[in-house]
């Protein structure tokens, strides 16, 4: 059994590459464009090798974006998506941040979630201004504790936290389904696992309802940026989270300097859920107004590629969420303009990932775009 907090060479490596102490423009939005651009290459090269005409492909990229930035619709659609996708990934960086591998966001997402939804049907006749905050906090506090059960195994007894994270994923699955199904969570009259919706005070207001009622980008994007804010003044500004960075980066010397490993560890995984769980919450109180199965959409598992997208730096991670929401919004698109399979968007997002993972490639095969590396 390992030691709690310390990593083996193999997590060590993936963890350097999936973390950058500063904002480097080159790597954090040269790199990735370069990757959009590639993938995007590989996509068509796909799409032309399973029989889409080579019009098809240019009529599916021109959708890809005025689905994703072509509109004011368009915007409102990515920032949408992006918006539960980045405060989940949020959480994910800070626990890479802290050496640890938080796979349990999709769970977290769905408890969150459903806590929200939960104090969003459940206080009747209470204000917006308490409702609300109420509700986003249910949803922080439900995903904070999901994960820290992953955090306290790991600090008590040494369980590796992407065993017991994914196994609270498929727990946290099953118990929303279950909940879904049974009073006073299931919608009365309802046969199918769909629950009571949420009351308009705790609902996210619409940011743009007054331009047009359809535009559905809502507060949850102004959560977005404060989480952003937060977990940059966490990390960089403040002793804890220079404790969280310490322990990542060498936790035998921040144990030899005191500082509490187990208790640090169950400190990261907790706000890394609470992040999750608001994740969740964003979703039902901001788009859907309740919960069914999936509701999550599998964004605590997009999340995991956002984070190393955005090399967990929290405006790298805002940067790639943006990037992922308007994959997925341009994607839509695709699919009614162009009739391309939604399918290809996953495609795209994989091969994203693949080049990202492996910048040595992308600067190997436009070498002339990178001044510094030709200078050396």
């Amino acid at each position: 059994m390992s030691e709690p907090g310390k990593l083996d060479g193999f997590s060590q490596d993936l963890l350097k590459r999936a973390v950058s102490d500063r904002f480097d423009a080159e790597e954090m939005i040269l790199v990735p464009l370069l990757a959009v651009a590639m993938a995007l290459a590989f996509g068509a090269i796909v799409m032309l090798a399973t029989g889409v005409s080579l019009t098809a492909v240019g009529q599916s990229y021109v959708a890809l974006f005025t689905g994703s930035l072509g509109s004011i619709n368009a915007v409102s659609e990515t920032l949408t998506a992006a918006a539960p996708l980045t405060l989940a990934a949020l959480g994910i960086a800070l626990g890479f941040r802290a050496g640890l591998f938080n796979i349990g966001a999709e769970g977290q997402v769905l408890l969150g979630g459903m806590a929200a939804v939960v104090v969003g049907f459940a206080l009747t006749d209470t204000p917006a201004w308490i409702h609300l905050p109420l509700a986003l906090l249910a949803g922080a506090i439900a995903g904070a504790i999901w994960a820290g059960i992953a955090g306290w195994l790991k600090a008590a007894t040494g369980a590796h936290e992407v065993i017991t994270t994914i196994m609270l994923n498929l727990i946290a699955m099953r118990l929303v389904d279950y909940l879904l199904r049974n009073p006073p969570v299931q919608k009365p009259g309802r046969a199918d696992p769909i629950s009571q919706s949420v009351l308009p005070s705790a609902e996210l207001p619409r940011l743009l309802s007054f331009i047009d009622p359809n535009l559905r980008v809502h507060a949850g994007i102004l959560l977005v940026i404060a989480a952003v804010l937060f977990v940059y003044w966490l990390l960089f500004r403040t002793t804890t989270g220079f404790e969280f960075r310490a322990a990542g980066s060498n936790p035998d010397a921040a144990r030899y300097a005191g500082m509490k490993s187990g208790m640090i560890i169950v400190l990261v995984m907790a706000t890394a859920g609470a992040l999750a769980g608001l994740a969740g919450a964003n979703q039902v109180l901001g788009v859907l107004g309740r919960a069914s199965p999936g509701f999550s959409g599998g964004a605590g598992f997009d999340a995991i590629a956002v984070a190393l997208l955005g090399r967990s730096h929290p405006v790298g991670v805002l940067l790639a969420g943006l990037l992922f929401g308007a994959l997925q919004a341009g994607g839509r698109e695709m699919q009614v303009e162009a009739g391309v399979s939604i399918d290809l968007i996953a495609i795209i997002q994989a091969l994203v990932i693949v080049f990202m993972a492996a910048p040595t490639l992308v600067r190997a095969t436009i070498p002339w775009v990178f001044r510094k590396e030709a200078g050396r």
